[in-house]
């Protein structure tokens, strides 16, 4: 493992940075900073509210950007599935044709050395240092954006994908114009930054501790800490058996949110098409004895080799 650490560390000094990993490391170390401001600007308004955009922001990206757009786990109407996608860009966790990209290619190579964000690479590299290595995931710029071809043909997600900045900063304007410095650094610096390392958990933390329920002959893992502050993304051994299942939390003390704001939308006749693991599925994919040894087999080979065979 010390080998492929090293091998593919990320290089702060002595590679070529583009406009992409310079602005990235911007927004993370600004949001950092912000965040540092805290403790001296602290209020209990602004500590609610930052809690209330932390669910509505943070619910969104699962919602929308993951288990909809990225899976097409069920159907929303139009104005509703644009509204979702819309407070997801507030979380400064790129646009929805990129998240999605990433997402999906993550699936498709998952803990091999073509995953966006590959624990083989070492935890630091999957937890952040991945977001600041634009060609560690799409090789290069032009190389962006193949495998999502049907949000391309919807104006509003490529409106979305080249403004995506504009409207998370214009946000914490109004903030400010609402609470000053205390509405800023917590509901936009505190906010941004917690839910940031939740979702960044899920890449490194839920490829490294947990539990394995589930034969998906990867690194995947659920959780609970994860699952608690990511809104049910933590539960990512369930989620990597099951792809398309709406639902992640798939035990009754399993806490997913997400599943809950969706499962409360299907109530209402808003979420329809909703996609749940059959119970064929759950038995072809549950851990028996024989396939723990060949998932721990396989895990030796992902830590030894970079790539499953």
């Amino acid at each position: 493992m010390g080998d492929w650490v090293t091998q593919w560390r990320v290089e702060f000094l002595g590679r070529e940075w583009n406009f992409v990993d310079i602005g990235s490391v911007v927004v993370v170390l600004g949001l950092h900073c912000l965040t540092l401001l805290a403790p001296f600007h602290f209020n209990w308004p602004a500590f609610w509210a930052a809690v209330a955009l932390y669910f509505v922001t943070g619910v969104s990206v699962n919602l929308s950007y993951h288990r909809q757009l990225s899976h097409r786990s069920f159907k929303l109407p139009k104005w509703l599935e644009y509204l979702f996608a819309y407070c997801a860009v507030l979380s400064f966790q790129r646009s929805p044709l990129e998240w999605v990209s990433i997402h999906r290619s993550h699936h498709q190579f998952t803990d091999t050395l073509n995953d966006p964000h590959s624990p083989v690479r070492g935890f630091w590299y999957s937890h952040m240092g991945w977001i600041f290595d634009y060609r560690s995931r799409f090789g290069s710029y032009e190389a962006r954006l193949k495998n999502v071809g049907d949000l391309k043909r919807e104006p509003f997600y490529i409106f979305l994908h080249y403004t995506y900045p504009l409207h998370a900063i214009g946000f914490g304007v109004v903030l400010y114009a609402v609470g000053g410095l205390p509405f800023l650094v917590w509901g936009l610096g505190v906010r941004s930054v917690v839910f940031l390392h939740a979702t960044f958990g899920i890449n490194s933390i839920c490829h490294t501790w947990g539990q394995v329920v589930w034969d998906t002959g990867d690194l995947s893992r659920n959780n609970w800490l994860i699952g608690l502050m990511a809104h049910g993304e933590g539960w990512h051994n369930n989620h990597h058996a099951f792809e398309q299942s709406a639902r992640h939390g798939l035990e009754w003390w399993q806490v997913d949110v997400t599943w809950y704001v969706i499962r409360f939308l299907e109530a209402i006749g808003l979420a329809t098409d909703v996609k749940l693991p059959t119970e064929t599925q759950m038995k072809r994919r549950a851990l028996t004895v024989n396939n723990k040894i060949s998932e721990e087999k396989a895990e030796a080979k992902v830590i030894n080799n970079g790539k499953l065979e």
